[in-house]
């Protein structure tokens, strides 16, 4: 009996420490996201731990969190910043983007009942069309639509080779600031996409899908633009 007590204690050993590592991560995203940390700023490990009453160790796990998704770059001495996307970053990560997520769209439209498909996207845009969802969970909520979009096609190297790039995806996305965001993650920008993957209309939604990138990318290029201005 002792022994089955502490094996169940055991078992739910580290959940504070995992509970206070997600919300540390949660919380320099969202400063990140809404532009509290812009890019190109150092993050100090004693300063930003005693900001946040947290451990450097417990820090540690969630930078090197953002780092993997993107949102951080480590420079030569191994000290990280805010990433800085570049143009070419932007052009190019949503050209790859436009390109997957056709290529998704045509996996899907082959598929004799897409209506479950159908309704799981359109659930995944509730929180685009509520205004009081916090930026963070909004951006959280489009990179999830985008990320299933590609995951429902069925394709598995499509949806890795996705995955891959979502961390660059992430850091465009909050590159330009928390305005040209939100219209980006509006959910009248994205809604067409469900509505002709119901129609099943392979041609109109890839035609919809690129200028759905490439009018997300023209607004973070143009801000980037005034900004360097």
């Amino acid at each position: 009996m002792a022994a089955t007590k502490a094996s169940a204690l055991s078992a739910i050993g580290n959940v504070d420490r995992q509970t206070l590592r997600e919300l540390t991560l949660a919380r320099v995203r969202e400063a990140i996201a809404n532009g509290q940390l812009p890019p190109g700023t150092h993050l100090a490990e004693i300063e930003l731990s005693e900001a946040l009453s947290v451990s450097r160790g417990t820090l540690r796990e969630a930078l090197r969190h953002l780092q993997q998704e993107g949102l951080l770059q480590a420079d030569s001495r191994g000290r990280l910043t805010v990433r800085v996307v570049t143009p070419e970053e932007v052009h190019d990560i949503f050209s790859v983007r436009a390109a997957l997520e056709a290529l998704a769209f045509e996996e899907i439209c082959r598929l004799e009942d897409r209506s479950g498909i159908v309704a799981e996207l359109r659930a995944l845009l509730a929180p685009l069309a509520d205004p009081e969802v916090p930026l963070p969970e909004k951006l959280e909520a489009d990179l999830l639509f985008h990320s299933a979009l590609c995951r429902l096609s069925g394709n598995a190297t499509l949806y890795s080779a996705w995955l891959s790039v979502s961390g660059l995806a992430r850091a465009t996305i909050t590159a330009a600031g928390s305005v040209n965001a939100l219209t980006n993650m509006s959910h009248d920008r994205h809604a067409p996409i469900v509505e002709l993957l119901e129609q099943g209309d392979v041609d109109a939604g890839r035609v919809f899908l690129r200028q759905h990138m490439t009018e997300a990318a023209d607004r973070i290029l143009a801000e980037m633009t005034t900004r360097a201005d």
